[in-house]
């Protein structure tokens, strides 16, 4: 049953057990399950859960003001500009689909209104969802002052609950809102070329060390995703870490999950083994993450003459023919000097294909990045530039701590971090929806100056 559908059984249940101010004890459903309001309770005696709302208290001003990194959905959906901006999309829509009902219109326009009303449809849908939500949130907040005054805990956990449901479907609600709102950008749905490279360290091999733990991370979240991971290049380093790898990730909106993954990750640790005991001190190392996104179609051209392509033996383990045949490519495109190899296939061809198609991919980012650059506004993305040089994650082996730089988020645990799961599933998600939000703050800012300069 939806929480709305329960919100509205658990209001006629109340009236039910009520008979002349008193309440029926033998009509009372089950107690049910713990959720500890006692802690919650406060200003008007009714429960509020936790939530960014409530520790950041951020002011969002569409002017001069500066907004403060901990945002949520939640929390935009409440500011007056996005309230009117909603208003004016769901009376458009209303205007629309009349016009649509209507002899009036040729065929051209028809078409046209058609399409805005597609457009406009799911917005207004969730609008009024959420609207018609809080009304029930609010009718429930009622029901708990009523009912703490009268001490009546059964039915008020159950108020509660029904609450706490009501608010989490609120913020799904909000988070699908603005993602309807914003439009996606070009990229999101394209497989990915993701790379890895090991940084300078203090000491030690942590980089290497690190950079196979970051990549066998990235493999490991591509499994629960369930996308397709191919490893195009591996250079292993001496010592059981890795020097560079690359992997063609395909599936279900790769680049809009990664996109974000792109720069400098710092790892602070202390070297397990092949140190001196003096050495044993908190060492400092980096590796970077390059993500490069690969439409189904890429459209680089390239000249043959302006390639070089030389075979080599391949290195690290792969069998009886490591060593023995030149099976593995290094193609380097003289024009830009962009220079990509591939040595895990045993055929020579294979590999040069591998290799001409992650060179494209390469080329075809070098266009993507000056297409970004050139529609970036002069107040740069809340989430950074996406540079790869820019650092934007550290990850604390002495704290058991991950921070992500750009939105000031701290995950606990480590391992369950880098086992490429939920953990890491979870930083990526709060990456998208500030992401999110703050596309809708540029997005709403433009209105707003282009509304002022239409005044």
């Amino acid at each position: 049953m939806k929480p709305f559908q329960r919100a509205c059984l658990f209001k006629s249940l109340l009236a039910n057990c009520c008979c002349h101010g008193q309440l029926h004890s033998c009509l009372l459903l089950p107690v049910a399950k713990k959720i500890g309001y006692v802690v919650g309770l406060q200003n008007c005696g009714f429960w509020r859960p936790e939530s960014l709302l409530d520790t950041a208290r951020f002011a969002l001003s569409f002017s001069n003001q500066h907004r403060k990194k901990h945002q949520d959905s939640r929390a935009l959906w409440k500011h007056e500009a996005v309230q009117k901006h909603l208003e004016t999309l769901s009376k458009e829509y209303e205007q629309v689909s009349n016009l649509l009902n209507t002899d009036s219109i040729n065929d051209i326009e028809q078409r046209t209104l058609r399409r805005r009303c597609a457009n406009l449809s799911p917005i207004a849908a969730a609008f009024q969802e959420i609207k018609w939500a809080e009304r029930e949130v609010q009718e429930l907040e009622a029901m708990c002052r009523e009912l703490d005054g009268r001490d009546e805990k059964q039915l008020l956990e159950l108020a509660l609950e029904e609450k706490e449901a009501l608010d989490k479907k609120i913020n799904v609600l909000c988070r699908k809102l603005f993602q309807l709102l914003v439009p996606k950008e070009k990229y999101d749905r394209s497989h990915v070329i993701l790379e890895v490279t090991a940084g300078r360290t203090t000491g030690g091999d942590i980089c290497q060390q690190f950079t196979k733990e970051m990549f066998e991370m990235y493999q490991n979240y591509a499994d629960y995703k369930r996308w397709t991971f191919d490893i195009v290049n591996y250079t292993p380093a001496e010592i059981g870490g890795l020097h560079h790898a690359a992997a063609h990730i395909s599936g279900d909106d790769v680049y809009r999950h990664l996109k974000y993954e792109g720069g400098t990750h710092r790892v602070q640790r202390i070297p397990e083994t092949g140190l001196s005991s003096r050495m044993q001190r908190i060492h400092t190392g980096t590796m970077s993450v390059i993500v490069l996104p690969q439409p189904e179609e890429v459209d680089v051209k390239m000249d043959p003459k302006d390639l070089r392509i030389d075979t080599f033996r391949a290195k690290g383990a792969g069998g009886q023919h490591v060593n023995k045949t030149d099976s593995a490519v290094r193609i380097v495109h003289l024009p830009t000097g962009l220079a990509v190899e591939c040595q895990q296939e045993r055929s020579q061809q294979l590999n040069k294909e591998r290799a001409l198609r992650t060179l494209r991919a390469k080329l075809y980012q070098q266009i993507i990045e000056k297409q970004i650059s050139q529609e970036q506004s002069t107040r740069k993305l809340q989430l950074g530039t996406r540079a790869q040089s820019e650092r934007i994650r550290t990850y604390n082996f002495t704290q058991d701590r991950v921070t992500d730089h750009r939105i000031s988020y701290d995950a606990r645990n480590i391992k369950e971090v880098l086992s490429g799961k939920e953990a890491l599933d979870k930083l990526i998600n709060r990456l998208l929806e500030f992401a999110e939000i703050e596309a809708v703050t540029e997005y709403l800012e433009n209105l707003q100056a282009l509304e002022g300069g239409g005044s």
